[in-house]
């Protein structure tokens, strides 16, 4: 019996394509040192939780449709702060959002609240609010666009996971298709959230 490797690949393309884009991505790593374009930190890791997935009285067909479709939705559920180039913002408790938007089919490899956890609550707290909240009780708020946001979303998971070739992925991700997960409008920030 004789190892057909291009029929084993096209019958496992998906398992194909995640080897090609690690392979990539190791040879990418390897020769790109180059460093995020701000500076990010924080203490501690944002205090997650789980909102549930309202299946219950649906139906069948409609629950089954809404748990294959919908995204679990997290909430903060005490006020995070982190700093970016050495100014400290706040995410407030009772913000939700639902992490990294990934595709379906990818989620067996990338999870929305892995890797991408850090720069997805950032990056969606920017695409609701148009902003970032400074921490200082007289502090003004960053205002951003929807490609900054983006760039900000990257550089943070480049310091945060160093994976360089997915971030940038995400990132382009983001620029070609992001408008289809969020639209970006400017709502106001919630009275609790005002400085």
């Amino acid at each position: 019996m004789e190892l057909d490797i291009i029929a084993i690949a096209t019958k496992f393309w998906q398992w194909s394509l995640l080897i090609v884009l690690v392979i990539v991505g190791y040879a990418i790593n390897l020769l790109d040192k180059k460093k995020s374009n701000l500076k990010f930190s924080y203490e501690e890791l944002p205090n997650l939780k789980p909102l549930p997935i309202k299946t219950k009285g649906k139906g069948f067909w409609k629950g089954i449709l809404m748990w294959l479709t919908s995204t679990r939705n997290w909430e903060i559920t005490k006020d995070w702060k982190y700093k970016i180039n050495d100014s400290e913002y706040v995410i407030s408790a009772g913000f939700q959002f639902d992490g990294a938007s990934i595709p379906k089919f990818l989620r067996a490899f990338f999870s929305p609240v892995g890797v991408l956890l850090v720069g997805g609550l950032v990056h969606d707290y920017m695409y609701k609010y148009s902003a970032l909240k400074s921490v200082q009780a007289n502090g003004a708020l960053l205002l951003v666009n929807q490609k900054k946001a983006d760039q900000i979303f990257r550089d943070i998971n480049i310091e945060v996971n160093g994976f360089y070739f997915m971030n940038y992925l995400a990132y382009w991700s983001l620029r070609i298709g992001g408008f289809v997960a969020v639209s970006y409008t400017h709502l106001t920030l919630p009275t609790s959230d005002l400085v």
